[in-house]
């Protein structure tokens, strides 16, 4: 999952019409109603506004997550087109060693034509609470795909769609009981284009794998994140791809300590990617950092060809 998140930022738009904002107000409502309590991260992003982009087609096969590329081909296989997708909420929960998530996406969805699509190409059907789900293996990691009614679907591991729908009725909690978490997302710009909230270890990995930064820090990043109670972020894309992002700290000392570790921070990685990639633009030049009370700000303006190589490492 090398960097995929951060190449993907560059499949959005500047501006949403306020319309979109209420679309995009209803899709999360509805994956705070769907989701388990226990999610530390979750992520909202327009896809149909991702494909407006001239260069869309190349960005789409360079930059996509190879998990998210299969759940496409498997889309596919029930007659749903990439472009049948307007909007998608992930969300993730820990998992063993590392991170597992579900999501809900929006948009032209026939559950009567995936049921057709299912069983002329012999695809497993399974019951998910009072949903189908339709898997792509017999495996218990394997994913499924289970429409929900009207322009809904939702996809995951068939244990994580049965406890979405039996959240969705009540028979379990759903994330909306997380009066925190909850909090953290409705506090959120509607209307950008990719914005997301992290608590917890999903902190660090989302830097891991969203920013372009070189291996072998200097640093231990769980260290450095230690006394951060959650992060949240949004894209504005434009003429050069605009990130900002907002580490809430425990304290304000905290806070000017993290912001002096990100100085320091920036500095290394503006080195490094110069002595790696000499000719292309630093995204590294761009980047500012601040620190206001208990938060800590980062703000970076990156050029496409930066974003470039970055998804070549």
């Amino acid at each position: 999952m090398s960097n995929h998140r951060f190449r993907a930022m560059v499949l959005g738009l500047a501006i949403l019409a306020a319309g979109r904002a209420a679309s995009a107000q209803e899709l999360v409502k509805e994956g705070l109603a769907s989701f388990p309590p226990d999610t530390i991260r979750l992520e909202y992003s327009n896809v149909a506004k991702l494909r407006a982009l001239p260069d869309y087609a190349t960005l789409h096969k360079r930059y996509l997550a190879p998990s998210l590329r299969t759940l496409e081909t498997q889309l596919a296989s029930l007659g749903i087109q990439e472009s049948d997708i307007n909007e998608v909420v992930l969300a993730w929960q820990l998992a063993g060693d590392g991170m597992s998530f579900e999501g809900l996406a929006s948009g032209r969805l026939d559950p009567q034509a995936m049921a057709r699509q299912a069983a002329t190409q012999s695809i497993t059907t399974l019951p998910a609470g009072s949903a189908t789900a339709y898997c792509f293996g017999t495996t218990d990691t394997a994913p499924c795909v289970a429409p929900l009614g009207g322009s809904l679907g939702a996809f995951g591991t068939l244990d994580k769609l049965r406890a979405l729908v039996g959240a969705r009725s009540g028979q379990t909690a759903n994330l909306r009981s997380n009066d925190a978490f909850t909090s953290l997302v409705e506090r959120q710009g509607w209307d950008a284009p990719i914005w997301g909230v992290a608590v917890g270890p999903a902190i660090e990995d989302w830097f891991k794998v969203s920013m372009p930064v070189q291996k072998n820090l200097p640093v231990d990043l769980a260290s450095v994140f230690r006394d951060v109670q959650s992060l949240t972020y949004m894209v504005v894309p434009a003429d050069k791809v605009r990130v900002k992002m907002d580490l809430n700290c425990t304290t304000a000392a905290a806070a000017g300590t993290l912001r002096q570790q990100f100085d320091a921070l920036r500095l290394f990685q503006k080195v490094a990617w110069q002595r790696q990639y000499p000719s292309v633009p630093n995204p590294f030049d761009g980047l500012t950092v601040s620190a206001n009370d208990t938060t800590m700000t980062l703000s970076m303006s990156t050029p496409y060809s930066a974003i470039e190589a970055a998804a070549r490492q």
